[in-house]
């Protein structure tokens, strides 16, 4: 495999020029600047402003480290220029952190829209030159930080598609990589099993502090996780519990030991299975994994999910054999013969490995090639930050 190794050491297997919005009024003149430059990608901010305590410095850490993921080459920022994550002040942080190109304007000072996307474009098209001179490296599994998430499933994620992707999650983790894990919300249930797997007693106490938390704010505002999980679709594949749909979830980060469990959006500082307290849904816990250094993620879906993003390949997995072949063009590998009998779990998951590889190399999957950039960041300060220092 081959990368672009980052000032800090780490390889990409992306080289984008990110035009990062700082807030949601910033959004459209963001986009078209990334219009106007090839090779440059778009990450839009739907909040940004209006947000105090806990909500707003999640949202700053979260723009602060996607600038540092690997995939990205260097980063524009585009702020409205009067917003709550002050475009200014979180470029010196990002300036203090990261020896990477960055750049910043704001619209306001640019004197309106048009003038920052003029502006804009001419600094993204300077990265993106920039960029284009940097040669490519070798890199091993050792270097990836590998995502993991599952959404729209049914009964074959938790007895094909999620299996597969733990023996390529095993081999990440043996070969010195990282593996994420999240969806605090679909690990209700499954704790005592993971806090068993913990490398340690913190780690275990971790576990439990971020799902029973989450436990007691839905018992505290009378929420009934059930209305949304198992969601219809879920319900309609054959899952009938949370805990069922759960022992399926977990089973994506294979049998490694839990070595850490970190809040949304923040860099795990070891290496091996991590937990990210993660939303259940998909497009933000995504999202949150991308400003936790995840270079590629693999994404299960018994009934077919089409997302994206826009700074990291998803692959697609599937374990239902009707998806396959129905939702054809948004799904990468099928794993529905470990339910036929026809092939083992072991031999589907040295195929996905092999994929993973080619995707790491360059090979676009799906969602990818199909230019799926879905991204938000979740910033609900009462309910996920039960990890934060």
């Amino acid at each position: 495999m081959r990368g672009y190794r980052r000032p800090d050491g780490r390889i990409g297997i992306r080289n984008h020029v990110m035009v990062l919005s700082t807030c949601g009024c910033a959004n459209v003149v963001a986009r078209r600047i990334a219009a106007a430059v090839p090779g440059a990608v778009a990450v839009p901010c739907a909040k940004g402003c209006g947000q105090v305590g806990t909500g707003i410095e999640i949202m700053r850490r979260c723009l602060r480290n996607l600038a540092a993921n690997p995939n990205v080459f260097g980063t524009l920022l585009v702020g409205l220029g009067c917003e709550s994550t002050r475009p200014y002040e979180l470029a010196e942080r990002i300036r203090t952190a990261l020896d990477k190109p960055l750049e910043v304007i704001t619209i306001q000072d640019l004197g309106g829209s048009e003038r920052a996307v003029e502006r804009g474009a001419e600094l993204a098209r300077a990265l993106v030159a920039r960029a284009a001179d940097l040669e490519r490296c070798e890199m091993t599994l050792a270097d990836l930080v590998l995502g993991t998430n599952c959404g729209g499933s049914d009964a074959t994620s938790g007895l094909a598609a999620n299996p597969v992707v733990g023996v390529v999650s095993d081999a990440v983790v043996a070969a010195g990589g990282t593996v994420m894990l999240g969806e605090t919300t679909e690990l209700i249930g499954t704790e005592d099993i993971l806090a068993d797997r913990a490398n340690s007693f913190e780690v275990a106490q971790d576990i439990y502090r971020i799902v029973g938390g989450l436990e007691r704010s839905f018992a505290e505002t009378g929420v009934d996780v059930r209305g949304a999980n198992p969601s219809p679709g879920n319900m309609a594949g054959g899952l009938s519990t949370l805990e069922e749909k759960a022992l399926g979830g977990i089973s994506k980060g294979g049998v490694s030991p839990i070595r850490q469990v970190v809040p949304y959006g923040e860099i795990p500082s070891e290496r091996g299975l991590v937990i990210m307290d993660t939303p259940g849904y998909d497009i933000e816990s995504v999202s949150g994994m991308t400003a936790g250094g995840a270079q590629a993620l693999i994404f299960t879906t018994g009934r077919g999910t089409p997302i994206g993003n826009p700074l990291i390949p998803v692959i697609k997995v599937t374990g239902n054999c009707e998806t396959a072949e129905r939702m054809g063009d948004n799904i990468d590998f099928d794993a529905s013969g470990a339910v036929e009998g026809t092939v083992t779990i072991g031999e589907l998951g040295a195929h996905l490995l092999k994929l993973l590889e080619r995707v790491c190399d360059g090979e676009q999957p799906a969602a990818e090639r199909l230019g799926f950039d879905d991204f938000a960041i979740f910033h609900n300060q009462e309910v996920w930050c039960t990890c934060l220092p």
